[in-house]
Parts: C-alpha cells; sequence; structure tokens
C-alpha cells in the first residue's frame, strides 16, 4: 500500500492528506436541514449530515489529493450511527481511488492490539466468509505499551500490504510533556529519538519499493526535530500533522523531506474541510463549501511545493 500512496503522490504532485474530521458546526446549515428532515434530530441524522459533508469534499478532491485520513473520534462521538458515516466515507473514499489513513490512534497489548489490527487493516472469519471490516490502508498507531501493542499490526500488515503510521512526535503542545524526556542513556537523547529508532527497526521488515509500510507520525510544528527524525528515519514515510490551523506552514516542511523530494505526506483537516469559514475563502460561502476545500486544498499543495523547490 506504501507504493500505491506514492504512486499518488508522484501521479498528483501533491504530497498531501486531508484530514476528514467533521464536526457539526463545521457542516453548512442546509446538509444538516435536509439530514434532520429524513433523520430527525437524532445520531441517525448526525451520522446522514456527515456523511454528505464528507461525500461532497471528496468528489472536489480525489483528483489533486492523493489520500484521505478520518479521524475515528469525530465519528464515533455520534456513536454506531457516527461509526456508519466513517465506513461509508472510507468506502467512497476508495472507490474514489484514494488511500485511505484510519487516524484510529490506536495500541493495547496481545489479543486486544491483535482485534484492533484486524478490525481496521485487516480481516476476520464469519463462519465460512472472511471479511474486511473497516478496510482502511493505513492507521495511525500509538507505541507506546511497547512492541507487544506493535507487532500485531505488523503481523496484520506483511499479511495484507497495508500499512501504519506509529507517533513518534506529535504535533500538540504538551507532547514534550513525555515524548522530549531525555532518556538516561550515553547521549541523553530525547524519548522521540529512541521510538523513531525502534521505528526504523521495525520498518526494514516490511519495504515497499522504496520506503517502509511502516510509517511515523511527525508534527509540522516541530521543524528541528523533524530534521533529526528525517536522518533517523531514511526509509520511513512520515506523515505530519499540524499544517495550517495549527501553525506549521510550507517554509516549516522542508526537513521532513528526503532529497528525492518523497518521505512526507502532510495534513491539513479543519484547514480545508472548512475553509469556506475563512476570510480568505468567504467568497464561497456555505452553499459551495466543497468549492472553498479545492481551492484551500490546491494552495496548500501550491505553497508545499514551492517551499520544497526554493
Amino acid at each position: 500500500m506504501i507504493n500505491k500512496l506514492i504512486s499518488g503522490i508522484k501521479k498528483t504532485n501533491a504530497p498531501v492528506v486531508v484530514g476528514l474530521d467533521p464536526m457539526m458546526d463545521y457542516i453548512p446549515g442546509y446538509i444538516k436541514e435536509k439530514a434532520f428532515a429524513k433523520c430527525g434530530e437524532t445520531l441517525e441524522g448526525a451520522s446522514e449530515a456527515i456523511w454528505e459533508y464528507n461525500k461532497e469534499i471528496i468528489d472536489h478532491i480525489y483528483d489533486i489529493v492523493p489520500a484521505v485520513k478520518p479521524q475515528i473520534a469525530m465519528y464515533e462521538q455520534f456513536g454506531i450511527p457516527g461509526l456508519v458515516a466513517f465506513k461509508k466515507t472510507v468506502d467512497y473514499a476508495k472507490e474514489k481511488g484514494m488511500v485511505v489513513i484510519g487516524d484510529i490512534k490506536r495500541g493495547d497489548i496481545g489479543s486486544t492490539s491483535k482485534a484492533y489490527a484486524v478490525g481496521h487493516i485487516g480481516k476476520v472469519k464469519v463462519g465460512s466468509n472472511i471479511i474486511a471490516p473497516f478496510d482502511e490502508d493505513f492507521v495511525t498507531v500509538n507505541p507506546y505499551l511497547g512492541s507487544d501493542g506493535v507487532n500485531p499490526f505488523i503481523d496484520v500488515i506483511k499479511e495484507e500490504k497495508k500499512g501504519i503510521f506509529v507517533l513518534v512526535k506529535t504535533s500538540n503542545p504538551s507532547s514534550g510533556e513525555f515524548q522530549d524526556r531525555p532518556l538516561n542513556d550515553a547521549d541523553n537523547r530525547p524519548l522521540y529519538e529512541i521510538v523513531g529508532e525502534q521505528v526504523a527497526k521495525w520498518g526494514n521488515e516490511v519495504m515497499g519499493d522504496e520506503y517502509s509500510y511502516i510509517g511515523a507520525v511527525v508534527g509540522a510544528t516541530y521543524p528541528e526535530m523533524g530534521k533529526v527524525l528525517r536522518e533517523i528515519m531514511p526509509k520511513t514515510y512520515i506523515l505530519v500533522p499540524g499544517y495550517g490551523a495549527q501553525g506549521g506552514k510550507g517554509a516549516d516542511l522542508v526537513n521532513f523531506f528526503n532529497k528525492d523530494g518523497l518521505g512526507a505526506i502532510v495534513n491539513s483537516s479543519r484547514g480545508i474541510i472548512a475553509a469556506y469559514k475563512q476570510d480568505k475563502y468567504a467568497e464561497f460561502g456555505e452553499a459551495r463549501f466543497a468549492e472553498a476545500s479545492r481551492k484551500a486544498a490546491l494552495d496548500m499543495i501550491e505553497d508545499i511545493s514551492n517551499a520544497l523547490n526554493s
């Protein structure tokens, strides 16, 4: 699957993934009104509104962006109907030829971690049938329970030829409380460097044509740390959150890429899916919200391209 992702990036010249992280106040009023008229002001109504919103955005970006990243919590908050919208979104994006990164941040031990891996990127046996439950292409994984929590995912990606992005240095302001803590090794290095080294080792077990099936999450808000981790993980694809709304910009991203122009894919969520709410794209209005999302995606692609080519 890493080969498909890289192929999509090369085809579109867009090392970009759009985070489909819907909140109800992002969704235009006319979509909610239609959904509530159909399903009531219920969890089912919220699910219907989310699905229609996501579908419209996908329809406007699938030809310019290679991947989407739905964050499962934004769907789980609406219960089982929300998960129905998540699954419909995953399936529709894949129908459009996009790679889907399920932002699930799972990580547990033993059979629990195996169940997460099977449920999201693997297959389950039901009677005589073999079924892929959520069927994302990649998922995000929390490594802080150690190898016990990651190995079940590695077993599944070996079998399914899918992939994972392991949290190494996240973009949130308090990430340093634990991730930046120095360890008592000879060099007193921070924890995130040790995790990065382990990700590179895991990745050597499952290589695609150019890069590993095991990637890393490193926030755009920490470009200098990104530079260090890029050197530690030369064959690891880096998923870079924090662009746009969290303060990251194209100029911050150069260190995350290799000299071949590959090696990273940058995420923007509300900066694209709720672009119509920004002054810059206000001319589109609610009725053309998905056109605003397309324009914001194109602007992001241009910003990153200019930074990489400067």
